[in-house]
């Protein structure tokens, strides 16, 4: 195999090394992991055990792990276990898991030698294999769930190097801390979190999943250029001429168990996972574990900026659960009927955008508005490209691009190239059909602290503008948006633009950071439509 650039940019994270361009596990590595095969683990202290000889034969005893997760992987498996349970996990798992760690050099030779995919005709490529998807680049990787099943066992067993992740923005993606933190400051909400991962292990483990799963970062570049849409500012969204989209406010019900197809916002850190591997247990977090499959892009993609958002397809869901936070329980096996596309991808698309954290009043500020609405839009559109979504603003009646709708996308020719038609006509990068909508909920909210009725008109503003045709918002019987159905209606019966409700979004923002109001957007946005219901024109 050739020694890539992208195998090179992702080698320094990774526990195998590659000598005259193979890649393979130190002979003293091959050795502890025929033990793990072999039966020889049989209890928590033969299991860290094996995990210490593993990591010193890496070279990482220089980096330690954390003194109680030792103490953590004893508690989860000698006492939370059951006698049977932990014998199961021992002679049948374990075993399973070390001849899948055998294979995980042959496994990455494999992902790069098929790694570039054919999206269109002759010689057009798109890179596709395993490497660092860096911050402002553009791009995808598509794994086999069998590799990346391979990836999550190097996490269980720590073996993937620590010291260099932090200089790239990086999140650790080891299970040291998520065991060190059951033993260090037990909760039920941890120990069932171990149990959605250790589930998962043991699905794998009989039975491997055979589909492929897509992580791609998505950008909005701030300077301009012919090809991608650049990043809007206040004067776009001001001049906006795109209809609203269609609003469904769901009171119960969540968003991973809609059913009709739509993106998933994750209410994402911008470290991708949060606090999944650590003590975190809120909605982001919650993803994870009962799809632990998107823990792996924890190990490619550094932190989101502001103008970037992470678009996953094709994760499987292994876990039921109750309970959020501290009430969060696995309560058993989840059979993921979903259908698959053409690409093996399961037909669930999750978008990571993260909100301001802790934002205060400058949540009302002119700066942070676009700030948040322009990170929901780059997690909304169905792709960063000029022509793609001209084509589709014309197919939605949006035919004329004037400065409120041109994103500054002017260009020397009126019409597209056979090399962007072929693009759009492939969907490698996740592009769906027009009846996608987004199923989201309190983006920002809760623990981040934001403002939940602007959030909400916030990711209706992106939805429209990238032309989805509706938003399925899970409010979670919040009260703060008890009136969200009605004002909405009474929005879309009066044929707003997304610049219209934007403008007003503005004036209320404006209003609120200068004291000039306390109430919500909703409350203060009835009064002032009701008393100009007889005038001719809308705002």
């Amino acid at each position: 195999m050739e020694e890539r650039e992208d195998l090179r940019s992702i080698l320094p994270y990774l526990p195998v090394v590659m000598r005259s361009s193979s890649l393979f596990w130190p002979s003293r590595v091959v050795e502890s992991l025929r033990e793990l095969v072999t039966r020889r683990v049989h209890s928590s202290h033969t299991f860290f055990l094996a995990i210490s000889h593993l990591r010193n034969s890496l070279s990482l005893s220089s980096q330690p792990l954390p003194p109680s997760t030792l103490h953590g992987y004893a508690l989860f498996f000698d006492e939370l276990m059951s006698e049977e349970e932990s014998k199961k996990w021992f002679e049948e798992v374990v075993p399973a898991l070390g001849n899948l760690l055998l294979r995980f050099p042959s496994l990455l030779e494999s992902h790069y030698e098929n790694a570039d995919m054919v999206i269109g005709g002759e010689g057009d490529r798109v890179k596709t294999g395993l490497r660092l998807l860096d911050s402002q680049q553009p791009g995808i990787v598509f794994l086999s769930q069998e590799l990346i099943a391979a990836i999550l066992a190097c996490s269980l067993f720590c073996l993937f190097p620590d010291n260099c992740r932090s200089v790239k923005r990086l999140p650790m993606i080891n299970f040291d801390e998520l065991f060190a933190s059951l033993y260090d400051d037990y909760s039920q909400k941890q120990e069932n979190k171990i149990w959605c991962i250790v589930h998962y292990f043991q699905r794998i483990s009989s039975d491997m999943p055979t589909g492929v799963v897509s992580f791609e970062r998505k950008v909005l570049p701030f300077e301009n250029d012919s090809v991608h849409i650049s990043y809007p500012d206040a004067g776009f969204w001001a001049l906006s001429v795109v209809p609203l989209c269609r609003f469904e406010v769901h009171s119960s019900g969540l968003i991973e168990d809609q059913s009709s197809g739509a993106i998933e916002v994750d209410f994402a850190n911008k470290f991708l996972g949060g606090g999944a591997l650590r003590r975190g247990c809120v909605q982001e977090e919650i993803r994870f574990m009962i799809s632990p499959e998107l823990i792996a892009g924890m190990l490619f993609l550094p932190a989101m900026a502001n103008n970037e958002a992470i678009y996953i397809v094709g994760v499987e869901r292994f876990s039921s659960y109750t309970g959020y936070a501290s009430s969060f329980r696995f309560s058993g096996d989840y059979v993921d009927e979903r259908e698959v596309d053409i690409l093996g991808r399961r037909k669930t698309r999750i978008v990571a955008i993260d909100a301001l954290c802790s934002p205060g009043m400058r949540q009302y500020r002119a700066n942070y508005l676009l700030r948040e609405i322009n990170k929901a839009l780059c997690g909304f559109l169905y792709q960063s490209n000029y022509w793609q979504y001209q084509k589709l603003l014309q197919e939605n009646g949006c035919s004329s691009f004037d400065a409120a709708t041109s994103m500054s996308m002017e260009t020397s020719e009126g019409k597209t190239s056979n090399h962007e038609n072929r693009i759009f006509q492939n969907d490698y990068h996740g592009m769906e059909q027009g009846n996608t909508g987004v199923a989201t909920g309190n983006w920002g909210c809760g623990a981040f602290g934001g403002d939940p009725e602007v959030k909400a008109i916030i990711q209706w503003l992106a939805a429209s503008q990238a032309l989805r045709p509706f938003i399925a918002y899970y409010s979670f019987g919040l009260e703060a948006l008890q009136n969200l159905d009605e004002v909405v209606q009474w929005i879309l019966s009066q044929r707003w633009t997304v610049g219209d409700l934007w403008n007003m979004l503005v004036e209320y923002s404006s209003n609120r950071s200068k004291g000039e109001t306390e109430v919500g957007f909703l409350q203060w946005l009835l009064p002032s439509v009701y008393a100009e219901m007889d005038l001719p024109n809308s705002p």
